[in-house]
C-alpha cells in the first residue's frame, strides 16, 4: 500500500516539477505554496501553539513528496539562467584536485596503510604494503562496493589482529545506519556475517575471531555493545553492555596499547568508562569510574596506570593517572595540572611520550611532555590563525608523532615529528593543481566586541590583489554549538570565491570552545543567545571596518549552524543580503519535545527540555521557524536531505513554507532537496561539490558579482 502511494506521489511530484518549468520558460517560476494543515501542539507543561505545517513530516504522504519535488523543481527553475557559471566553479573545482592521489602511509600493525584515489573515480581504495616500497594489496575498493548505488558511505575500516581479515561498516541509504560486512584479505572473498543497524565501527578483541559493535535503537541511539565471533549467526550475539539511561550513548574502542577494550557511555555533561582484557572477549567488564553529572573523563593506557584527560575540579580539564588495579578517582594523581587560560583538548599516549593538544586564545598547540624525565616542549607554527591535530598515529612503542598542519592559507600538510630529536619532516602537503600560490593570499585574525565586552575572535582570507578600499563581498561563517571548534583550515573549493573577490570569514563565536571551557558553557542552554549576538556583532564588525557592507555580506552554517542562520535572520535581516543554511535544526522546540527523533534525548544538556517551562520559553523566543515574522528576509538557499537521521528534512521544509507565508520580500528563497542523501549530502570525492557550485553560483548571483 505504501509503494502505491509512493508512486503516485513521484507521478504527481514530476507533473509539478514540468509544470513549474514550463512556467518558468513563459512567465518566470511560481514558489510552490504548500497548504495549511492547522495542528495544536501541547506541551507537557499545557501551553499550546498551533503548527500549520506539522504535516509535512509525514514521510510516506504522497502530498509531502509531491510538495519537495515542486520546492526542487523550483529552485532548479530560478537557478537555471546559473547553470553555466555552476559548471564553470564545479570544473575549477574539480580541476583543482589531483586525479589520482594517496595519502601518506602509516604503520600498524607491520604493515603500512593508506589509501588512494583513481582518477575518474569517486571512492577511495584501501591498501596496504608489508615494506614501504613492496607488493600493494588491496584491503577494500569502496567504488566496487558502490556500484549500483546513489550513495554509499563507508566507515570503520579495521584490520584484524592477524591481518587476515578486514572490518568495515556501509550505508547505502544516508540514514547513518551500517552494516558491518567482513572480507577476507587473502582470497578476497566477502564472509557471509552482515551486522545491520549499527555504527559501522568494530573493535576486535586480540584472539582475531571476535569483534565488539554498537547497535543502535528506533531514535539511532548508541544504546548497545555486542560481541559478534565470525562464523556465528548475529541473532546469536551476545550482549556486552547496554545503556539504560536515554540521555546518554554508548561506545566501544581500544586503548593504544592494544591491551584494553573500553566501552564508554556518554552524554553532554558526564562520561563512564568500563575495561576488559582485550585477550580475554569473555572475561568480566569493570568499572573505572561510576558516572556522576558534570563530570567528564577519558580514557586511555599505559604501562600500569591508565591516563585520564578530565575537568574533575577542572574547567579546562587536567591529566591524571591512576593504578589499573584502582581506578576510582579517589585515586587518580595529577599529572598536568588546570589551566584557566588553556583547554585540554585531547591526549595521545607514547611509550615514553605524552602529547598533549591544546587550546589557547582560540589556537591549537602540541605540547610533548618527556614521562622519563620531565621535560617537555611545544611544536611552534607561524601563522596568525592556523589548525594542528594529531594524524595517524597508531603504533605505541615510538618517538614519531604524526600530525597534520593547515591554515587558511595554507593546504593540510603531514609531518613525521621525532620527539627525542625535533626534526621536523614534511611528508605530503595536499596539492593543489593549476596556478595556486599560497603567497597570492592572506589570512588575519582579528576581535570584535560582543556587546557585552566578550572579545570573539574572527580569522580572515583573501587573495592579496583584490583586496582594494571599498567593501567587498564577504561570507562569514559561523556553528556555535556542542563545544565544537570551527578552525581556520584550508579549503580547495573556497578558492573560486576568493579568487573572484571575496573575502571569507569565520566568526569563532560562543557555543563552540575556541576559547576554552567557559566559551561553551556561555553559548548553551540558557545563554544559547550569546552565539547568534555574537555572530550579528561580529558582522557589524566587518562592516563598521570597511571589509564589507550590508549590501555585500552573506552568511553561511550547516546543521545547528543553520540554526544559527535561522536566528540571526529574524534578529537582523537587514545586515544580511544573503544566507546559505544548510540541513537546519530550525524547529527547536517541537524537535525537543518529540523523544522519538533522534538526538533529542541526548541534547537536554545542550538545548534545554522543553518539559520544563523554563526553557521551554526560552528556546522559544528564539526557534527559528516560531519566530519568523512579517518583514524583509535576505535572499535564502536552503538545504536538506531526504533520508537526513540528524535534522529531519520537515524541519527545513517547514521552515521555508512559513517564511513563504510570511515574508514581505520579493527576494529568492530556494529548497534545495538532495532525495539520495542524508546529513552529509552526497558522497563521492567530487559529487559533492555540485552542491557547493550551487550555493556559489547563489551567492555570486545574489550579490551581483561578475564572474
Amino acid at each position: 500500500m505504501n509503494e502505491t502511494r509512493l508512486r503516485w506521489g513521484r507521478i504527481f511530484g514530476l507533473i509539478c516539477a514540468g509544470w513549474l518549468l514550463l512556467t518558468a520558460c513563459s512567465r518566470g517560476p511560481e514558489a510552490p505554496v504548500a497548504p495549511q494543515k492547522p495542528r495544536e501542539l501541547v506541551a507537557p507543561h499545557g501551553h499550546v501553539r498551533v503548527d500549520p505545517y506539522y504535516w509535512l513530516n509525514e514521510r510516506d504522504n504522497p502530498e509531502v513528496l509531491a510538495y519537495l519535488r515542486s520546492e526542487q523543481a523550483y529552485t532548479e527553475a530560478v537557478m537555471a539562467h546559473t547553470a553555466d557559471v555552476q559548471q564553470e566553479i564545479f570544473t575549477e573545482i574539480t580541476r583543482r584536485i589531483q586525479p589520482r592521489d594517496e595519502s601518506v602511509p602509516y604503520l600498524y600493525n607491520g604493515y603500512y596503510h593508506y589509501t588512494r584515489y583513481e582518477e575518474g573515480r569517486e571512492y577511495p581504495v584501501y591498501c596496504r604494503q608489508a615494506a614501504p616500497a613492496g607488493e600493494e594489496e588491496v584491503l577494500l575498493d569502496v567504488n566496487r562496493l558502490a556500484e549500483g548505488h546513489n550513495f554509499c558511505s563507508v566507515t570503520g575500516v579495521s584490520p584484524s589482529p592477524d591481518n587476515g581479515l578486514i572490518a568495515f561498516g556501509i550505508d547505502t541509504v544516508g540514514r547513518r545506519k551500517y552494516d558491518i560486512r567482513f572480507r577476507n584479505v587473502l582470497t578476497g572473498e566477502m564472509l557471509a556475517d552482515t551486522i545491520g543497524n549499527t555504527t559501522g565501527r568494530t573493535v576486535w578483541a586480540e584472539d582475531g575471531r571476535t569483534v565488539f559493535y554498537t547497535v543502535k535503537d528506533d531514535t539511532l541511539r548508541s544504546f548497545r555493545i555486542m560481541k559478534h565471533r565470525l562464523g556465528g549467526l548475529t541473532g546469536a550475539d551476545g550482549l556486552v553492555f547496554e545503556e539504560a539511561d536515554p540521555t546518554f550513548s554508548t561506545f566501544v574502542t581500544k586503548t593504544r596499547s592494544r591491551r584494553y577494550i573500553l566501552i564508554g557511555s556518554r552524554s553532554t555533561l558526564s562520561t563512564e568508562y568500563r575495561y576488559l582484557d582485550a585477550a580475554a572477549p569473555d572475561g568480566p567488564l569493570t568499572l573505572i569510574q561510576p558516572r556522576e553529572r558534570h563530570l567528564e573523563y577519558h580514557v586511555d593506557h599505559a604501562g600500569d596506570h591508565f591516563y585520564i584527560r578530565t575537568n574533575l575540579d577542572a574547567r579546562n580539564f587536567r591529566l591524571m593517572r591512576t593504578p589499573v588495579t584502582a581506578t576510582g578517582r579517589e585515586n587518580w594523581t595529577e599529572v598536568v595540572p588546570h589551566r584557566p587560560d588553556v583547554l585540554l583538548t585531547g591526549l595521545e599516549l607514547f611509550r615514553d611520550d605524552l602529547v598533549l593538544e591544546e587550546r589557547e586564545n582560540g589556537l591549537t598547540r602540541l605540547r610533548i611532555l618527556h614521562r622519563s624525565d620531565g621535560s617537555e616542549h611545544y611544536v611552534d607554527f607561524d601563522e596568525p590563525a592556523y589548525v594542528v591535530r594529531p594524524d595517524d598515529n597508531l603504533e605505541f612503542n615510538t618517538t614519531n608523532l604524526r600530525f597534520v598542519y593547515s591554515s587558511l592559507t595554507t593546504p593540510p600538510s603531514t609531518y613525521d615529528y621525532d620527539m627525542a630529536t625535533r626534526q621536523r619532516t614534511l611528508r605530503k602537503q595536499q596539492p593543489v593543481q593549476g596556478d595556486f600560490s599560497p603567497e597570492d593570499y592572506t589570512s588575519e585574525r582579528l576581535f570584535a566586541t560582543a556587546r557585552d565586552g566578550v572579545k570573539v575572535p574572527v580569522s580572515l582570507v583573501y587573495r592579496r590583489d583584490l583586496r582594494g578600499a571599498a567593501p567587498q563581498p564577504l561570507l562569514l561563517y559561523g556553528y556555535g554549538s556542542y563545544g565544537a571548534s570551527m578552525d581556520p583550515s584550508f579549503r580547495v573549493e573556497r578558492l573560486s570565491l576568493l579568487d573572484r573577490g571575496f573575502i571569507f570569514a569565520i566568526a569563532h563565536i560562543r557555543g563552540g570552545q575556541e576559547m576554552g571551557r567557559y566559551w561553551y558553557e556561555d553559548g548553551k542552554l540558557l545563554k544559547k543567545k550569546n552565539t547568534f549576538t555574537d555572530f550579528i556583532d561580529c558582522a557589524e564588525h566587518l562592516v563598521a571596518g570597511g571589509y564589507t557592507s550590508p549590501d555585500r555580506l552573506a552568511a553561511q552554517g550547516g546543521s545547528a549552524g543553520g540554526l544559527l542562520m535561522g536566528a540571526v535572520v529574524n534578529m537582523r535581516p537587514d545586515l544580511f543580503r544573503a544566507v546559505i543554511a544548510a540541513v537546519p535544526f530550525v524547529d527547536v522546540v517541537t524537535t525537543m519535545l518529540d523523544d522519538s527523533i533522534p538526538l533529542t534525548t541526548a541534547e537536554y544538556d545542550e538545548w534545554g527540555n522543553p518539559a520544563d517551562p523554563v526553557y521551554y520559553e526560552y528556546m522559544l523566543s528564539y526557534s527559528p521557524y516560531d519566530n519568523v515574522a512579517r518583514q524583509d528576509y535576505p535572499a535564502m538557499l536552503v538545504t536538506t536531505g531526504l533520508h537526513d537521521s540528524q535534522v529531519q528534512y520537515f524541519e527545513p521544509a517547514k521552515w521555508v513554507a512559513r517564511l513563504r507565508q510570511l515574508k514581505t520580500d520579493h527576494h529568492p528563497l530556494l529548497l534545495d532537496i538532495d532525495f539520495e542523501a542524508g546529513h552529509g549530502g552526497t558522497t563521492g570525492r567530487f559529487k559533492r561539490y555540485r552542491r557547493t557550485a550551487l550555493e556559489y553560483a547563489f551567492m555570486l548571483d545574489v550579490l551581483g558579482v561578475n564572474r
